[in-house]
């Protein structure tokens, strides 16, 4: 046997633990190539490479076409609000508000009076004896009305024909000093009170409402209620604001009575002229 095949087995051991060491680098002589070795052992060695060394080529990842881009949190974004409409719907005229502010006068004539802000003719003199008159004139309890809570009061109307008698139709008239407030629930104008040419007073009046829809019918309310407090300075149903005569209005014109709801039967008591039945949706009871 020659000396080169008793090495051949050797190199063939040599090379298998080689390859189980990964740390090993098997060198091959160049007069020694694989395709000289006719061991299959040897063969297998020198063609192993170990698992956790064998790499694999992953194929790139095509780009996402529905990729998001990540903003940054410290960057400012533009916000879009709605445009508000021109004309105020019943859906936004409690919170663009009616827009009626008074018009003002730039270049207003010396004859002509900005009742807007002008206070003119406050306190001059005493109006006509035949127009105090009437405006303190004791008021007729059968023109009085109360409210099922026991609030005594004079109906709107009737102020305004005290005032038609005292100065005339169109010797009076509500002046507004600014814009109506509408807010959640109430509307609310400031309004002033010219009679003669001058003015006598100046008060707020206030008007609930349960819908945007009720918004110009508590309008009207608004300006009504105005005129009932302006006329407390012309002395007209000043009775109304006196707590003696009050209850001595109650005890000869009202009474109170237990009434049951039609509808929910709830129990309650409320005032009712004397005169006066009971009214839907109350059903009288009893009385006190």
């Amino acid at each position: 046997m020659s000396a080169l095949s008793r090495c051949r087995p050797w190199r063939a051991f040599d090379a298998i633990q080689c390859s189980a060491t990964p740390s090993r680098t098997i060198r091959i002589p160049r007069n020694h190539h694989p395709q000289h070795l006719n061991n299959s052992t040897a063969k297998r060695a020198l063609g192993y490479t170990p698992r956790q060394y064998q790499t694999t080529q992953t194929p790139p990842t095509p780009p996402s076409t529905d990729r998001k881009e990540t903003i940054p949190a410290d960057t400012p974004t533009k916000r879009t609000t709605a445009p508000v409409p021109h004309r105020p719907t019943a859906d936004t005229i409690s919170k663009t508000g009616l827009d009626d502010k008074p018009l003002e006068l730039e270049n207003a004539p010396e004859e002509k009076i900005d009742w807007t802000r002008s206070f003119h003719g406050l306190s001059a003199e005493p109006f006509p004896k035949e127009a105090a008159d009437i405006l303190l004139a004791e008021m007729d309890p059968q023109d009085v009305e109360i409210k099922p809570d026991g609030i005594v009061y004079l109906p709107e109307i009737k102020y305004r024909r005290i005032l038609n008698k005292a100065f005339g139709p169109g010797g009076w008239g509500l002046a507004p000093r600014g814009e109506s407030i509408v807010t959640n629930k109430t509307v609310t104008r400031e309004y002033a009170l010219v009679c003669n040419g001058r003015l006598v007073s100046v008060a707020r009046g206030e008007q609930d409402y349960f819908s945007p829809d009720g918004i110009p019918t508590a309008t009207e309310g608004c300006r009504s209620n105005a005129l009932v407090r302006c006329c407390k300075d012309l002395g007209i149903a000043s009775e109304l604001w006196d707590p003696r005569w009050i209850r001595k209005y109650k005890a000869q014109h009202t009474r109170e009575v237990f009434v049951e709801h039609m509808v929910n039967k709830k129990k309650s008591k409320i005032w009712v002229r004397k005169e006066d039945a009971v009214s839907y949706p109350w059903k009288e009871t009893g009385s006190k």
